[in-house]
């Protein structure tokens, strides 16, 4: 199989205040494909910690996720 060399990067997510929880967690499962426990529990991390790592990948592959997460007002970053 075909072995990527691209570094992987993380997608996060950061806390806004401004959304409710139930457009975080749809938005999750929706564009990322959670599941609605796992969108939960991002979720909450994002609340008290303030940020949550909510997918691993290449940065090509993780840029239309964070387009689409941004287009729903959430506040979403790729780091290396």
């Amino acid at each position: 199989p075909y072995e990527s060399h691209e570094p992987l990067s993380w997608l996060i997510l950061h806390n806004d205040d401004v959304n409710t929880f139930d457009h975080v967690i749809e938005s999750l499962c929706e564009v990322v494909r959670h599941d609605e426990i796992q969108a939960e529990q991002c979720a909450m991390i994002t609340h008290y910690k303030g940020k949550c790592d909510i997918k691993k990948g290449t940065h090509d592959a993780l840029a239309p996720l964070r387009d689409q997460l941004l287009q729903r007002y959430l506040s979403v970053t790729i780091d290396t």
